[in-house]
């Protein structure tokens, strides 16, 4: 019966409030986030904190000297079942040059030219 609380109710609360980090790690590591607790719109609320978060992390770095700007730390994301707490979103690399072409092009209206397999 427990399992299948709501996890927002009071005793899955205390449970994971209880849980070391450890544990709750070791669940999230090779979980699916699909499969995870959270329905649709507690998934786009905590997207929603992260992305006001950036914000006023960048609010703040925009308007600080460039040296206390060093001290300032991003935020880090809200917990979400299934997803390791990592601390920071992965870091994307660079867009390729033929990407960034087919990308204007595509903002521009025109069709971008086929793909060179690589």
């Amino acid at each position: 019966m427990v399992e299948h609380l709501p996890p927002e109710s009071a005793v899955m609360t205390a449970l994971r409030n209880t849980a070391p980090d450890g544990a709750l790690d070791e669940r999230a590591a090779g979980s699916d986030p699909a499969s995870g607790r959270w329905s649709q719109s507690d998934m786009l609320l905590a997207q929603l904190i992260d992305a006001v978060r950036q914000l006023s992390h960048c609010y703040v770095v925009a308007n600080t000297d460039s040296k206390a700007r060093k001290k300032i730390t991003p935020p880090e994301p809200v917990a979400r079942p299934g997803i390791p707490r990592t601390g920071q979103a992965p870091v994307r690399g660079r867009m390729s040059g033929a990407a960034a072409e087919a990308l204007w092009q595509i903002m521009r209206g025109t069709t971008p030219a086929p793909a060179q397999p690589t």
